[in-house]
């Protein structure tokens, strides 16, 4: 016999600065995902916006402020446009591996290296070993590293230029977090790329969505997700279709 349903119980974080924007206090509502139904859970809550992180989901819940817009790709109608057709062809050398959810050396060493290159004031810049072990292992659902190499040779596996932590849900793929190698000129555009990668992924295994998180209107950093078309945003009266405007920014 399965262990009963429980309603999960929430809880409110201490408002603390916004990442996005500037003057702006972030609050979040989160729970606990555990026990038999921690996936079903995860699932339900991820329909309506919430993110996980470790074994906990979470959304924002800020008293003055609702820019933080739950963000899907219908992968069904997907359509990459011109630029993103040329970066399918740029890397489709790579070899895409989907891996469980244990962490590595070369992983770490490459995120410390985006970190340090693209968000050098951020909040994860301080994430050691052990806190990059926890991110990635510390998971009640379904969950992979996808792992993006320069070809093989000899027989020795290609070097890490990429990697994505995502979860399957139900009805789609969940991007949790994606890095890759932040100053090789040669394979400019891979942050895009690996979106694109899981859109197709999706596709293939009839899931009808990717979640990219949360897209804010007035943040530069969250921009690039108004690159992948048709995309949804949760509202008050559920999932609808929207065009935000395109903004000619480098390609990450």
């Amino acid at each position: 016999m399965s262990a009963p349903f429980r309603f999960p119980r929430f809880f409110v974080t201490t408002p603390a600065p916004c990442p996005y924007l500037v003057g702006k206090t972030e609050r979040k509502v989160f729970t606990e995902l555990n026990g038999a139904h921690a996936a079903e859970l995860n699932d339900a809550l991820g329909r309506i916006g919430f993110r996980r992180s470790q074994n906990v989901a979470y959304r924002p819940s800020c008293i003055d402020c609702s820019a933080c817009v739950s963000v899907r790709v219908i992968t069904k109608e997907f359509q990459p446009n011109a630029t993103q057709r040329r970066l399918l062809r740029r890397h489709q050398d790579l070899e895409v591996t989907a891996c469980k959810p244990w962490t590595t050396q070369e992983q770490y060493d490459l995120l410390r290296r985006y970190l340090n290159a693209r968000h050098p004031t951020g909040g994860m810049v301080e994430m050691d070993e052990h806190d990059f072990a926890d991110m990635i292992e510390q998971s009640p659902v379904k969950t992979f590293v996808v792992e993006y190499r320069e070809p093989s040779r000899g027989g020795r596996p290609g070097k890490l230029v990429g990697a994505c932590l995502t979860d399957q849900q139900a009805d789609g793929l969940s991007m949790i977090y994606s890095f890759f190698e932040p100053e090789d000129t040669a394979r400019s555009g891979l942050g895009t790329y690996i979106i694109l990668d899981h859109i197709v992924r999706a596709g293939r295994a009839g899931l009808p969505y990717v979640y990219l998180g949360y897209w804010v209107e007035n943040s530069r950093r969250m921009a690039y997700k108004a690159r992948f078309r048709p995309l949804e945003k949760l509202g008050p009266n559920g999932w609808r279709r929207f065009e935000p405007d395109q903004r000619e920014l480098p390609l990450g």
